[in-house]
């Protein structure tokens, strides 16, 4: 038993450590070497755990989004679907924007957007179909009826279009823009200028 507990804590070691150099150098700069000194294991492991470097990137993606996209649909009983649509911007933005495990995400996503790989295509998708299910059903609700298909998409990036922005501006430019340094009231007023924004347009074009 012993053994195999500190196999899975290894295995989990490699894959934080891939996940914090595969987001801050993209795949093909970070090297196998690295990610194993900072996670005090043998090169053997990334093997007999992941297969191989390409195996041990897609597994980081699985995990990250994993991370990210935990939190973005806690459903509660009393919430209205325009409470819930809030709650997905708010988790959404305050996770694009951390700089620990919750952000590698869009840290990957950013460095894979720079230089492709073409090795996580199946597996992104796989991973985040069943969320935009559940953001596409909470903007029909808001709706009062079922739009098509397309106005669901459309509506979907809409959202996270605005969400993302936050992606490409420089904590400088952001502090420029704003006239700020951004704080958390200060994120808080993005968070319900986006909801305000969002809930008009889909309402603007619902059935």
């Amino acid at each position: 038993m012993a053994k195999r507990e500190d196999g899975k804590e290894t295995r989990l070691r490699v894959l934080k450590s891939a996940c914090d150099m595969f987001s801050a150098r993209g795949f093909r700069k970070a090297t196998v070497a690295d990610i194993c000194l900072k996670a005090g294991a043998n090169r053997a492991s990334i093997n007999y755990y992941f297969g191989d470097k390409a195996g041990l990137y897609m597994e980081c993606w699985k995990y990250a989004v994993d991370l990210f996209g935990e939190d973005l649909f806690d459903s509660a009983a009393e919430r209205s679907p325009e409470e819930e649509l809030r709650h997905y911007i708010h988790t959404l933005i305050k996770n694009l924007m951390d700089p620990g495990e919750k952000g590698h995400f869009s840290r990957l996503y950013m460095a894979e957007l720079v230089n492709p790989t073409g090795l996580i295509q199946d597996a992104w998708y796989e991973t985040i179909e069943p969320r935009r299910r559940a953001l596409h059903e909470i903007i029909t609700r808001i709706m009062g009826g079922r739009p098509d298909e397309e106005t669901l998409i459309f509506c979907e990036m809409g959202i996270a279009s605005q969400c993302r922005i936050l992606l490409s501006i420089s904590p400088n430019d952001m502090e420029y823009f704003l006239g700020q340094t951004p704080d958390p009231a200060m994120i808080k007023r993005l968070v319900d200028h986006v909801t305000r924004f969002s809930l008009a347009g889909i309402r603007a074009v619902g059935p």
